[in-house]
């Protein structure tokens, strides 16, 4: 059977130019607003970027950074993993130049979108990345939120992060943002996902599945395994399960961006599987939850 894996789904690595590990841009997804590069960095590693039309954040996966813009430093603490707590970051407009230094040997995410609007440079505490949980039972997950839903504002970026504990369904019921209207907005996608390898030591290496599917006018089809690194692009349909393997607790950023100048998520349910929200009020959240505290009682 025919998919779309090939134009849709980037293998870790595949997509590498130093000093960036992924590069996804309009131009190899064939779409017009959505990229996203991750840094792998050695400790005291520098880097230039010009952001030319897009706005971006500074995101750490995996250490902290120097970032200097038109004369002033910015000090991000960063964190050890994605999957021990969340980070303080940087909103960045389009037309700057940056300097990027990476504290200790680590990875750090620039998520970015096509801009229409100027905003001031912007510190962002942890303590603004909400986080929250999401769902029930198997599909329990947690959320945090780096530009969505809180206060950074942007032209047309939305940024959040998903952990998923080993053996839970994310990004489910599946949904979709491929229209604008009073229920959606049209957005295009980035998955890019890490996976937290299993045993004492680290020893084994996890995977995870994810799912696009055909909503009406727009025909899709890409099901595939993920792997720490792997890169997934969702210009239309419905999305989702994000699935993690038993034992293999999932993490996955979300980069959208799209024409509507609201900065604003919204979507729709695939009408077979809707339900299932509101059966999660009789379920308990995963007990495994949260891999680093909420931002409100559960």
């Amino acid at each position: 059977m025919m998919n779309d894996n090939e134009q849709y789904v980037f293998k870790a690595g595949t997509t590498a130019q130093e000093p960036y590990d992924t590069v996804i841009t309009p131009e190899n997804v064939g779409w017009q607003w959505c990229s996203l590069r991750i840094a792998a960095l050695d400790s005291g590693q520098s880097i230039e970027i010009d952001t030319g039309e897009d706005e971006l954040l500074v995101l750490p996966l995996s250490t902290g950074a120097y970032v200097d813009i038109d004369g002033e430093r910015y000090d991000l603490d960063g964190r050890e993993s994605v999957f021990t707590s969340k980070t303080d970051y940087l909103y960045i407009p389009r037309h700057r130049h940056v300097q990027l230094t990476a504290k200790a040997g680590g990875r750090i995410a620039l998520p970015a979108t096509k801009a229409t609007a100027d905003f001031p440079v912007r510190y962002c505490p942890a303590s603004e990345a909400y986080s929250a949980p999401r769902g029930a039972a198997q599909a329990s997950r947690q959320v945090t939120n780096y530009a969505l839903g809180n206060a950074v504002q942007t032209s047309h970026l939305l940024v959040c992060e998903v952990l998923t504990p080993g053996g839970n369904w994310s990004s489910y019921p599946p949904h979709k943002h491929d229209e604008n209207n009073e229920n959606e907005r049209q957005l295009e996608e980035i998955y890019y996902f890490e996976i937290r390898p299993a045993g004492e030591n680290g020893e084994h290496e996890g995977f995870g599945l994810q799912e696009i599917y055909s909503s009406r006018g727009h025909s899709i089809s890409v099901a595939t395994e993920v792997r720490s690194g792997d890169t997934v692009a969702v210009p239309y349909g419905y999305h989702g399960p994000s699935a993690a393997a038993p034992f293999y607790d999932m993490y996955y950023l979300n980069v959208m961006g799209g024409p509507a100048e609201d900065s604003t998520w919204l979507m729709t349910d695939d009408p077979a599987h809707a339900w299932q929200r509101e059966a999660w009020k009789q379920q308990e959240l995963d007990s495994r939850l949260p891999f680093y505290p909420f931002d409100e009682e559960n």
